[in-house]
C-alpha cells in the first residue's frame, strides 16, 4: 500500500508535525465554515431588502449579530475546555 510506505518513511517527529498541521488546517476550515454559517443566519435576520449598499442600521445589526455568535461560541468553547481540564485531573 502506498500510504503504508509513506508512513514508514516518515519519522515519528515528522508524522506528529504532519498531524499537527492537518489538525490546524481542519480547525481553520471549521472556523471559516462557522463564520459563513453565522453570516447566513445574520443576513437572513438583518437584511430586509438587498441593494447596492447596506444602510447603517443593517450594518449595525449584522455586526452585532456576528459578535453575539462569536461571543457565544467562545463561551461554550471555554466551558467545554474547563470540563475537559477538570476531567483530566
Amino acid at each position: 500500500m502506498r500510504s503504508h510506505s509513506v508512513r514508514a518513511e516518515l519519522g515519528e517527529a515528522d508524522e506528529a508535525q504532519l498531524q499537527h498541521l492537518v489538525a490546524a488546517e481542519q480547525q481553520k476550515a471549521q472556523f471559516t465554515a462557522q463564520v459563513h454559517h453565522f453570516m447566513e443566519l445574520c443576513w437572513d435576520k438583518c437584511v430586509e431588502k438587498p441593494g447596492n449598499h447596506l444602510d447603517s442600521c443593517t450594518e449595525n445589526c449584522l455586526s452585532s449579530c456576528v459578535d453575539h455568535f462569536i461571543d457565544t461560541t467562545l463561551a461554550i468553547t471555554s466551558w467545554f475546555a474547563q470540563i475537559v481540564q477538570k476531567g483530566g485531573q
